[in-house]
Order: structure tokens, then C-alpha cells, then sequence
């Protein structure tokens, strides 16, 4: 299994688009320069030092020097050590839900983010415990199984935008019946769902689900993220505050009747996270752990070769020869002699 141990440094990657745009218009910039000056032929006996295939040669080394440097930062690693460890614990699915209602910015800096922030101190708390991801909005999706690879869920946690789902709404019934169904369906215990919510334009028929997610064993807990007062949404198409039709600003809400109504019929609770998440953690995990728990065996990896080393090698070998190109041809000392010196040697 392939992993990257710091994932925060494959955002560099996006610097990759600035360089290739930069050369891109550094080129353009100098063709244009040469056509304004007058014949291109001539134009280029004139700077004959200069040469645009040495030019592409060295960008094209810095360029593969900063691919292989990033990789070297997150440091590739492959599991080497793959041991069965016998867990005891219970089995939490996590909903979340990624509409853009989640943009909102009532819970610094938008809910999405808090809610993201949440699950990851979560993880922090159920080492002993399976964990999936299920993500919703006008449609609920699977977005990792039930693991004890907890390097893994923050990875899929980190991949989490309202982009995963173009659809809006907020289907919580989706995410509950997904979610139902990601269980062993032959338990009837060991199982919590987590759903993070603002509740806005939830699906009637999320109770139902919830009753029969709660006859196969399913605790449902749910957290409400936002203000009742509600906050408007961004518009980053318009870089603005999202409008109705009427050109009013669309204010977003947070539902908590129906959240405490889930929780109820789930044998659950309900918890309202603002500027607290340690409170809801330390009560989230806190009734996870009263919860009658099962043993259970998975095979993972416990040890991790690292590979960084080689690919900063390579990146400093890169940087090292596109140092010693040169920027230009070399002038032939018959070139630079002067012409008089030429005559006299006839």
C-alpha cells in the first residue's frame, strides 16, 4: 500500500500550473519582441548567444526538479509490515454533509471546515474503534469503508468538497440508508452514526430511515453546525453573497427540530457544535465508548518504508544540472574576431 505520510504538501503541486503558465508567456513575450524589432532571421543572428532550445531545457529541469521535491516533502511511503490486530471497539459511520448551505460562515471559517475539523479530532479519540466516511448533499455517496486505518480516513477527510456531489439538497435519509447499509447487516449492536448537519431542506422521509436503520442496531447521534439565525452564503461565480430571484441575499439556517428529531428516533443525541468542539468531541466519544463494544481483527500495515530521500536526491541532481546549462550558445572565436583581424590573416 502506497501512502503519502504529509499530504498537506501535495497542494505545492498547484505551483506547477503557475511555472507552466509563466514560461508560456515568457515565450510569447520574447517572439513577440523579436517580431517588433524586424526580420526574425535577422533579428536572431543578432542575439546569437541566445538560444530557445537551451531556454526550454532548463525550464523544463526546474520543472521536473519541484515535481520530484514535492513528492520528496510528502514522502511516498510503502507498508512493508502487514500484521492482523485483534481491535475492540464498536463501528462508526460518519455523515457529512458537503451541500454548499455547508459554506456558510456563522461557524469560522465556513461550517464545512468545522465540521471537518471535528471528525478529525474525533478520529483522534476512537483509535480502537472502525471508521467510515459517508458524504451527502442532494445524493449520499460511500466515501470510505469501515477501517482502522486512520492515516487513510484523514486522507479521504482532506478530499471533502462541495464539489463531490453536484446535486444540491440535503438527503439525509440517502445518508442514513447508505449508511445503514455500509453496516453488517448480520449485527444488531456495535453500530453509531454520526450525522453533521445543518439540516436545511432536509428529505421528509429521514425519519423513516432512521427507524429502520435503528431495528439493524444503529445509533444515531447528530450534530448540528450553524446558527438558527442563519448566515448567507457565498457566491464565489459571482464573488458575492448568493441572491434569490428577487435579488434578495439568500440567508442559510440551521434545522435543528429536525436534527433532534433524528437523534430521538435513532436512541441517540443531539449536540450543537459552534466555536466548542472539544465539548462535542469529549460527548461524542464519551457515549461511543458506553456503547456495548465487539472484537474485531483487520489486517493493516504497521510499519512504512520511506522513499523521500531518493526523489529529493533527484531533485537536487535536477537543480544541480540546470545550473551548469548555459542560457545561451557559445560564440565561436572566429565569430567574435573582427572583421579587419580576418582580412589581415588572407
Amino acid at each position: 500500500m502506497l501512502r503519502f505520510q504529509h499530504t498537506e504538501y501535495l497542494w505545492a503541486f498547484v505551483l506547477l500550473i503557475v511555472l507552466v503558465l509563466a514560461f508560456a508567456w515568457v515565450s510569447w513575450w520574447k517572439r513577440r519582441s523579436v517580431r517588433r524589432m524586424g526580420d526574425p532571421a535577422m533579428v536572431e543572428k543578432l542575439f546569437s548567444g541566445y538560444s530557445r532550445r537551451l531556454f526550454t531545457i532548463k525550464f523544463l529541469l526546474v520543472f521536473v526538479a519541484f515535481f520530484f521535491g514535492v513528492i520528496g516533502l510528502a514522502n511516498l511511503q510503502k507498508g512493508s509490515r502487514l500484521e492482523k490486530i485483534t481491535r475492540k471497539g464498536v463501528d462508526v459511520i460518519i455523515a457529512l454533509d458537503v451541500s454548499k448551505s455547508m459554506l456558510a460562515t456563522d461557524a469560522k471559517p465556513d461550517r464545512l471546515t468545522r465540521a471537518k475539523q471535528l471528525v478529525t479530532r474525533l478520529m483522534e479519540k476512537l483509535d480502537n474503534d472502525r471508521v467510515g466516511l459517508v458524504v451527502f448533499a442532494g445524493n449520499a455517496y460511500l466515501q470510505m469503508p469501515l477501517t482502522v486505518d486512520y492515516s487513510a480516513a484523514r486522507m479521504y477527510l482532506n478530499s471533502i468538497t462541495p464539489d463531490l456531489i453536484p446535486k444540491q439538497g440535503t438527503e439525509i435519509n440517502e445518508a442514513i440508508r447508505i449508511s445503514d447499509e455500509a453496516f453488517n447487516k448480520k449485527e444488531r449492536k456495535h453500530k453509531a452514526l454520526i450525522i453533521i448537519s445543518d439540516g436545511e431542506d432536509h428529505n421528509e422521509g429521514a425519519v423513516a430511515e432512521a427507524k429502520k436503520a435503528l431495528e439493524n442496531g444503529v445509533v444515531i447521534n447528530t450534530v448540528g453546525i450553524g446558527s438558527p439565525t442563519g448566515a448567507p452564503l457565498p457566491d464565489p461565480a459571482a464573488g458575492g453573497l448568493k441572491k434569490d430571484r428577487d435579488g434578495n441575499t439568500v440567508i442559510s439556517k440551521l434545522n435543528e427540530d429536525a436534527l433532534k428529531s433524528l437523534a430521538s428516533t435513532g436512541k441517540g443525541m443531539y449536540l450543537h457544535l459552534m466555536n466548542n468542539t472539544d465539548d462535542v468531541v469529549e460527548a461524542l466519544s464519551t457515549k461511543i465508548d458506553s456503547m456495548e463494544q465487539k472484537e474485531f481483527g483487520e489486517n493493516v500495515f504497521t510499519d512504512y518504508n520511506s522513499y523521500f530521500q531518493y526523489f529529493l536526491g533527484i531533485c537536487l541532481l535536477l537543480i544541480l544540472l540546470e545550473f551548469f546549462v548555459p542560457e545561451g550558445r557559445k560564440k565561436n572565436a572566429d565569430a567574435n574576431a573582427l572583421p579587419g583581424l580576418k582580412t589581415a590573416n588572407r
